[in-house]
C-alpha cells in the first residue's frame, strides 16, 4: 500500500534516527529489558581469595571470573544470590591463563600488585578480542554482571601517554562488551569521569572513598538508581558507615586478601 507523502516523510525520519551509528564517545542507553540493574543500598559480599563461602546472606557476590567455575556460580544462583564476574581490565596479570595472548607492545609499569603491569589502553586493536574474550567466559559461566578493574590508568604511571579521553574511550569499550553480551558492568574507582561514565555503567565498585573523603563523588550513581558496591580497609566501621548510609552505599569493612571475612554497615 502506497503511504502519503506526508507521513512517508516521518516514517523516514524515525527510521534515520533508528539506524545511526552511536559516536563511541558519547554514553549508551540506560539498563535494558532483561538487564540486571542493581539498586541502591543492596547488601554484598567481595572474595576474591581463599575457598569461596557460598552461604553469606546477602543478594549479590562478587568473585573472581577465572577462579570459579559455571558450578560456583549456578550454586549461589539457586541461594538466591546475582554474581558479578571480577576481570582486570586495565593490567596484565602473568597469573592468567591467557597472559601469553597479550604482546610485550601493550604491558607497561608495575600496578603495585605482584605478576600485574597496567596496558595500553590506547591499543583497543590488540586490546579488544582479548577482553571480548574474557567477557565472554562470564557470559558462558552464567554472571549476571562484570567488575572491570584497573579502570584509572591514565591517572598513575603505566609507561604510556594515556590521556583522560583515551581512558572514557576505553572504559565506553569495555562497558558496551559487557551489555552486548546481555552482562551488567560496573564502573571500578576512576571517581573523577564519573560525571561523563554514569550512563554508560549499571553501577559502581569503590574502595576508600571514605578514607580518602571522596564517597560524596560517587552520588551520581545513587541519584540514578544505581547501587555503589563500598568497601573500606583501614577504618572502623563506625568511622564510615553512618555516612555510607546517608548516602545509600553498600559498604563494608573487608581485609586487602579480600577474603571471606566480612563486617558490613
Amino acid at each position: 500500500m502506497r503511504r502519503p507523502p506526508l507521513l512517508l516523510a516521518l516514517l523516514l525520519l524515525v527510521l534515520a534516527g533508528c539506524t545511526t551509528s552511536p559516536d563511541n564517545d558519547k554514553p549508551t542507553p540506560g539498563p535494558t529489558p532483561g538487564r540486571w540493574q542493581p539498586e541502591p543500598g543492596v547488601a554484598w559480599q567481595w572474595q576474591l581469595s581463599g575457598r569461596l563461602d557460598p552461604t553469606v546472606d546477602v543478594p549479590v557476590y562478587d568473585i573472581d571470573g577465572f577462579d570459579h567455575p559455571k558450578s560456583a556460580v549456578d550454586d549461589l544462583h539457586r541461594r538466591g544470590r546475582k554474581v558479578i564476574c571480577y576481570l582486570s581490565t586495565g593490567a596484565w596479570e602473568d597469573f592468567r591463563p591467557d597472559a601469553g595472548k597479550f604482546p610485550k607492545s601493550v604491558l607497561g609499569r608495575g600496578n603495585g600488585w605482584d605478576g600485574e603491569r597496567w596496558l595500553d589502553i590506547r591499543r583497543t586493536d590488540i586490546l579488544e578480542p582479548l577482553m571480548a574474550a574474557r567477557i565472554d567466559m562470564c557470559r558462558t559461566k552464567g554472571f549476571d554482571a562484570v567488575e572491570p578493574d584497573n579502570m584509572d590508568g591514565y591517572a598513575n604511571t603505566t609507561g604510556f601517554p594515556v590521556t583522560a579521553a583515551d581512558q572514557l574511550r576505553y572504559n565506553r569499550l569495555i562497558a558496551r562488551l559487557a551489555h552486548d553480551r546481555g552482562l551488567s558492568v560496573g564502573l571500578k574507582n576512576d571517581l573523577d569521569q564519573i560525571p561523563q561514565l554514569v550512563g554508560d555503567f549499571d553501577f559502581a565498585v569503590n574502595e576508600q572513598c571514605a578514607e580518602h573523603e571522596e564517597c560524596e563523588e560517587l552520588t551520581s550513581f545513587i541519584e540514578a538508581g544505581k547501587a555503589v558496591f563500598h568497601v573500606e580497609y583501614e577504618l572502623k566501621t563506625s568511622e564510615f558507615c553512618p555516612e555510607a548510609r546517608r548516602l545509600k552505599l553498600s559498604s563494608m569493612l573487608k581485609k586487602y586478601e579480600l577474603g571471606v571475612w566480612r563486617r558490613p554497615c
